[in-house]
C-alpha cells in the first residue's frame, strides 16, 4: 500500500510540529515546507486539514504559528492515515473497466484483510512516539526558527 503524498507531508508536518516542541520553537507552515522539501501550498492543504480535524492549532500574526494540540499528540497514527487517505479499497475491482474475475475473486477480501492489519499496527503509534530521542535529533526545522512566547 502506498501512501498519498498529501497523507506523508501531512505525518511530516505532525511530526515537526512535536519536533519543534520539544525545541521551544515556533513553527510555521514556511519551516515545515522547507525541512519537507515542500511547497508551501501543499504544505498549507495538508496543514489546513490537520486543523480540520482539530490536531494542529493555527495562529495568525507576527508572534503566530502552528502547534499540536493535546489531541494531536495522542492521534494514533492508523487513525490519522485513515483520516487523510479516506477510506478507499486497495484496488479498485469496478472502476471504468471492471473486473471479470469479481464474482468468484478473493483477492479483494484479502486485500481488506491486509489493509485492517496494516492500520492496526499503526495504531499502536501516536506522534509523540515517532518523535522521541533519538528521532528526535533527525528532525530537525529547516529555517532559524523564533522561540515560542
Amino acid at each position: 500500500m502506498q501512501l498519498t503524498r498529501f497523507t506523508d507531508l501531512g505525518l511530516r508536518a505532525m511530526m515537526l510540529l512535536s519536533a519543534g516542541e520539544f525545541d521551544d520553537q515556533r513553527v510555521t507552515t514556511r519551516h515545515i515546507a522547507a525541512s519537507a522539501a515542500a511547497s508551501e501550498n501543499h504544505i498549507a492543504k495538508a496543514v489546513s486539514r490537520l486543523v480540520e480535524l482539530g490536531l494542529v492549532e493555527a495562529r495568525r500574526g507576527r508572534v503566530g504559528g502552528l502547534s499540536l494540540t493535546d489531541a494531536g499528540r495522542t492521534a494514533s497514527i492508523g487513525w490519522l492515515i485513515r483520516e487523510l487517505e479516506g477510506d478507499r479499497e486497495v484496488i479498485d475491482c469496478e472502476g471504468g473497466s471492471p473486473c471479470p474475475l469479481v464474482a468468484g475473486c478473493r483477492l479483494r477480501r484479502a486485500l481488506a484483510t491486509a489493509k485492517e492489519a496494516f492500520y492496526a499496527e499503526l495504531d499502536r503509534y501516536t506522534v509523540a512516539d515517532l518523535t522521541r530521542a533519538p528521532a528526535l535529533t533527525v528532525l530537525p526545522l529547516s529555517l532559524p526558527t523564533v522561540p515560542a512566547r
